[in-house]
């Protein structure tokens, strides 16, 4: 496994001096934003779809810094009930399939999306409860009517290019959990599989090393994100992990995002790694920093530092005993 980093962190550093300064700090991976949510700062995305030179030019700026692509990210929701802003990320995310196609980067990271509650909505509709029968009628027509025949669709598509989409379970979304991840794979095809990032599953209450064991059995882990989250006790406890309020009222919050080893000890790290190990994925370990409490720097060098220090070696051998 390799240390890597979400570069859109970097976003206001050109593409050259953003890659020498992740190079420097210890990185040998970098995850590119190229449009929807993260933006696409280091990437000129039309550009690059449109002439093939250009792109491998683009590429050979991060290559020849002795760092890989773990992949290309344009996490949005080309399923939004809204027609023109679902066509807008729907259209970055197949000129990012385009991409990593002609560039032989075999993951792109994505949302699974979330639509609204009927044809003509306005704004997406996350329903976390089964009751009143209204939430079952608005889960069926979002899977059935709107989320399976797109990433059917999808996935024809990236099996075409040799590309597959990992896809980040996060809450807001249809995908959020190892449920939702596994039966939109098992509906809609191989191709899709996990960006798995344990941060939003802690604060749901799920054990990340159970899930990364049940999705590796099936095969769906694709990519890793590296971010923790801190479980506020007090809050929880009186609130419950359903929260609203923004992520800069920390002392208020139920849960905020924190650097790596912030939220959670190294042995529930070393846990992660040695199951990611053990379900035979060998890719980045991505850093993307969120917290809150910490400057981009200084979260994104203790993350290093934390990752190296808790990495396993890739020179592995058996110990014997007489």
């Amino acid at each position: 496994m390799k240390v890597g980093v979400f570069a859109v962190l970097f976003s206001s550093m050109p593409l050259e001096e953003a890659m020498d300064y992740i190079k420097a700090a210890g990185c040998d991976a970098v995850e590119i934003g190229t449009g929807c949510y993260p933006g696409g700062a280091h990437c000129p995305l039309d550009e690059l779809v449109a002439d093939a030179a250009k792109a491998k030019a683009w590429m050979k700026k991060i290559t020849d810094r002795g760092l890989e692509i773990s992949a290309l990210s344009c996490h949005g929701n080309p399923i939004h009930p809204d027609a023109a802003f679902a066509k807008e990320h729907a259209d970055i995310f197949r000129k990012t399939i385009d991409l990593a196609s002609m560039l032989g980067i075999e993951t792109v990271i994505n949302f699974s999306g979330c639509p609204g509650d009927q044809p003509g909505a306005k704004y997406p509709n996350w329903v976390t409860c089964p009751w009143p029968p209204d939430f079952g009628e608005i889960l069926d027509y979002q899977w059935n009517t709107v989320a399976i025949p797109y990433w059917k669709e999808m996935n024809g598509y990236l099996k075409s290019k040799g590309v597959r989409a990992a896809l980040e379970m996060h809450p807001g979304f249809l995908v959020y959990s190892t449920d939702t991840m596994l039966r939109l794979r098992e509906t809609c095809g191989e191709q899709i599989g996990a960006n798995f990032d344990p941060s939003h599953l802690f604060w749901q209450g799920m054990d990340p090393v159970y899930a990364l064991r049940k999705l590796g059995a099936a095969g769906a882990i694709f990519h890793f994100h590296a971010k923790d989250c801190k479980i506020d006790e007090i809050n929880t406890k009186t609130s419950g992990v359903l929260d609203t309020k923004s992520y800069t009222d920390e002392i208020n919050r139920s849960w905020v995002f924190r650097t790596i080893g912030y939220g959670h000890d190294a042995a529930v790290w070393k846990d992660m790694i040695s199951t990611l190990r053990l379900i035979g994925y060998d890719g980045a370990l991505s850093i993307e920093h969120e917290d809150s409490l910490m400057s981009s720097n200084e979260g994104f060098r203790k993350a290093v530092a934390f990752l190296k220090d808790v990495l396993i070696s890739e020179d592995r051998g058996m110990a014997y005993w007489a």
